[in-house]
């Protein structure tokens, strides 16, 4: 109800402006998988962003980023919990990787936002080998590991 709203601290010219009163629907995992890829400001880039600056290249696996949506929907926080998902997962790596200068790549997987293991990074040795986000498990089990 508007008289709601103006308790809530709207002002009342915004309040009368709005002609339909509306419910919200939750979101679906769907919706947050975009909501951490599509805007222009998406949570993931904002992560590509922050590593590129160490030349590193951020790639979250389509495994990873259903992870995440499921975790949010967990802890039924919404969208909000994405941040806070993502960020739990590149924690370590952020503060590792200024340090490392072979590192080229980081690859958040399904086990790095389920398990909270670590990312996989890559050195220019493994991408010049053609290890990528689509073939990594067959350099881990090459390397007897699991992602």
């Amino acid at each position: 109800m508007p008289e709601d709203l103006l308790k809530f601290g709207l002002i009342p010219e915004f309040v009368g402006r709005l002609p339909v009163i509306v419910t919200l629907s939750a979101l679906t995992a769907a919706d947050l998988v975009r909501v951490l890829t599509e805007p222009k400001n998406a949570i993931a880039r904002q992560f590509q962003k922050f590593l590129s600056l160490d030349k590193v290249e951020l790639v979250f696996t389509p495994g990873a980023l259903r992870a995440a949506a499921d975790g949010a929907l967990e802890r039924k926080t919404g969208a909000r919990a994405l941040r806070s998902i993502v960020e739990e997962a590149l924690l370590e790596v952020m503060y590792d990787i200024p340090e490392r200068a072979d590192v080229r790549k980081c690859i958040i997987t399904e086990e790095t936002i389920r398990s909270g293991r670590l990312p996989l990074l890559l050195t220019k040795t493994d991408l010049d080998k053609g290890v990528d986000e689509t073939n990594y498990e067959d350099w881990l089990a090459e390397r007897a590991e699991s992602a």
